[in-house]
């Protein structure tokens, strides 16, 4: 589980680098994957929000890719420059067959970012359309961050389980990128 939050930081927002390359190969791949964690959030969240790190992880991207799409969705991949990465959760037993791709980007300033993709196996899975992109069903969201997505202090994450809890789609409400009171 995600350490709590310095709330000291409330207000920082994501460089914007990292959303637009983010988003960038997120639209490549779109008819292929199902999109989890801070970036299923983030498409779950208001068109123009603001992007406060504390709202949405973004470090990472975590996708859903169902087997007929797979070989798809590593061309694409590679072809983008993206290379397979090793982790120690390689060898270990997983009903979701966790793969880790990584890309390094050049920057004009002469730094470089990388944008990392978990991508997990998975074929029986509860979605919804947000924004143009298919997400995991926000309630399946939750009960990942018991074991696949750790930053459960982040505000989406939060808002969306009370929302729920009172019985309200979180899916486009303002609380999934709003600063907590």
């Amino acid at each position: 589980m995600g350490a709590p939050h310095n709330i000291k930081r409330y207000g920082e927002v994501w460089p914007e680098f990292r959303i637009r390359d983010g988003l960038d190969i997120l639209e490549k791949l779109k008819q292929k994957v199902i999109v989890s964690g801070g970036w299923a959030w983030h498409f779950m969240s208001e068109t123009g929000h603001t992007e406060y790190k504390h709202a949405h992880d973004h470090k990472d991207i975590d996708v859903f890719v169902k087997k007929e799409h797979i070989a798809e969705v590593v061309m694409i991949l590679q072809q983008e420059g993206f290379l397979k990465v090793w982790t120690r959760y390689d060898h270990l037993p997983s009903e979701e067959n966790f793969r880790r791709y990584e890309k390094t980007i050049a920057m004009e300033s002469g730094k470089s970012h990388r944008i990392t993709i978990d991508f997990f196996e998975k074929n029986d899975l509860e979605t919804v359309e947000a924004n143009g992109f298919t997400v995991v069903k926000p309630k399946v969201l939750l009960s990942f961050y018991r074991n696949i997505h750790s930053s459960d202090k982040c505000w989406a994450v939060v808002a969306a389980k009370a929302l729920l809890e009172k019985g309200i789609d979180p899916v486009g409400h303002p609380k999934l990128s709003e600063i907590p009171k």
